[in-house]
């Protein structure tokens, strides 16, 4: 299990309980399902619109999953990640903190989402 706490300016901070290692279960699902506002607007990894920063809360650090194709790509052009970012994330495995909700799955850390 994976603690998940929701964190914005505009609203209490919520944390809930996530099934880690689905493969299926993203941010933005989970966010759904608990009635968290976090903006979207195609959830499919195109528009950019949910983008997120995530911080471990683990003493183990960061073990998330890489960045997807459409995250590189997006998050490059909303001006979140450089390709430098990207590189360095590629080849040290730890991945960026700023992700799009629709793309990033859950694993087994308890995270802290600033949307």
């Amino acid at each position: 299990m994976a603690n998940i706490t929701f964190s914005n300016p505009n609203y209490r901070d919520k944390t809930v309980y996530a099934v880690a290692g689905s493969h299926t279960e993203t941010i933005l699902s989970i966010a759904r399902e608990y009635k968290i506002p976090i903006e979207f607007n195609c959830g499919d990894g195109e528009c950019g619109t949910c983008v997120i920063k995530v911080s471990s809360l683990d003493e183990k650090g960061r073990m998330s999953s890489f960045l997807t194709d459409k995250e590189k790509v997006v998050l490059k052009q909303v001006g979140k990640l450089t390709a430098e970012d990207i590189e360095k994330a590629e080849v040290s495995d730890i991945p960026p903190q700023w992700r799009l909700a629709c793309q990033f799955i859950v694993r087994d850390e308890d995270i802290l989402v600033e949307y």
